[in-house]
């Protein structure tokens, strides 16, 4: 007769939900999160306006989860991409300049772009993101540079390229983006429902990474490069076609959030356009359970933490009303060396 224990590792996993201990105790932290928020806040915003406040907070969330996801990515790989910050900053301002090449007049009057010129547009800049990927991607495997250094010099030129050509396009530091704001209506029992469509993008995102990190060939090849890169090699997995696949990822996933940055705010700016937000990619991914050494970390963590580390920034706007955002880079570097001390005992 057999024994049970001698089943495939993987048939009892089959119908298992995806919380690990990490993913658990990101929920158990939320929640709690968000009752000391309760407790503490003197405006008593969650409980005057819940509705509204879980409607910023996601609309947050869903703007940082975009990238941070292509950032999650290369950290599993065994990678680290600084660039994502200005990665959308660039990707916004050559989204909005080749609209303002191709449609000037309508541009400036804001009548409405026509939707060839606004195609071409996002799929010029998409085309940009992945020649992006590929440089870093040359760098690192070509030149044998250290990611960091690789995606540092990105960090810094990029957005300087992007303020170039601004002042190039408009003789100015911003150039007017008339990209949709990314709403779909529809009708619901007699009213007008908007659907923003980066919700959808992102659980569509969302989704598609779960997939291939955990049910595909590739996501396995993944994680045995960020573990291993050296066996990974002698097992035959090509590393440098894998490492110019994530970095690609990420820059596309940063060039999306870039369009749709413009689209909400009606401008690029790439003087101020999501500057420091690599950082909170990096800490969003370190939280929900990536290993900055690479090989461990999955998407729904990534999300779990994303979330929640946009309930933390949103609680400390509303527990300290005054000049908030002082404190904000302090409680989120304390929360990351919290979420990395944790992970190191658990694991020890």
């Amino acid at each position: 007769m057999s024994d049970s224990n001698d089943s495939p590792p993987d048939a009892h996993r089959t119908f298992r939900l995806p919380l690990g201990p990490n993913e658990f105790g990101l929920l158990v932290a939320l929640v709690a999160v968000v009752f000391l928020t309760m407790l503490l806040d003197r405006q008593h915003a969650y409980w005057d306006d819940p509705g509204g406040c879980a409607r910023e907070i996601l609309r947050q969330a869903v703007m940082l989860g975009i990238f941070t996801l292509g950032t999650a990515i290369v950290i599993i790989a065994g990678g680290i991409d600084l660039s994502s910050g200005s990665m959308i900053a660039f990707s916004g301002t050559v989204c909005a300049g080749i609209m303002m090449l191709l449609a000037r007049d309508a541009v400036l009057t804001r009548q409405g772009v026509p939707t060839h010129v606004v195609v071409l547009a996002i799929a010029g800049t998409l085309v940009v993101a992945v020649l992006v990927g590929t440089l870093h991607a040359v760098l690192i495997s070509g030149l044998g540079m250290p990611p960091f250094i690789a995606t540092l010099g990105s960090l810094v030129g990029l957005r300087s390229l992007a303020r170039v050509l601004a002042r190039a396009i408009t003789d100015g530091s911003q150039i007017p983006a008339s990209v949709p704001n990314f709403r779909w209506l529809s009708s619901w029992d007699s009213r007008q429902v908007a659907v923003p469509v980066p919700i959808v993008a992102f659980l569509f995102l969302a989704v598609a990474g779960y997939i291939l990190m955990s049910r595909t060939v590739l996501g396995r090849h993944l994680y045995a490069l960020g573990g291993n890169e050296d066996a990974a090699r002698l097992s035959g997995i090509r590393t440098n076609l894998l490492k110019w696949f994530v970095y690609v990822v990420s820059a596309v996933l940063a060039s999306i959030a870039g369009i749709i940055y413009i689209g909400e705010q009606g401008v690029a700016y790439p003087e101020r356009l999501a500057v420091g937000y690599e950082l909170n990619a990096i800490a969003a991914a370190v939280v929900g359970g990536c290993n900055l050494k690479g090989g461990a970390g999955t998407v729904v963590g990534t999300v779990l933490g994303v979330l929640f580390l946009r309930v933390v920034i949103d609680a400390v706007q509303k527990i300290i009303d005054v000049e908030a955002n002082l404190y904000e880079g302090m409680i989120v570097g304390i929360v990351v060396i919290l979420a990395v001390a944790v992970s190191r005992l658990r694991r020890t």
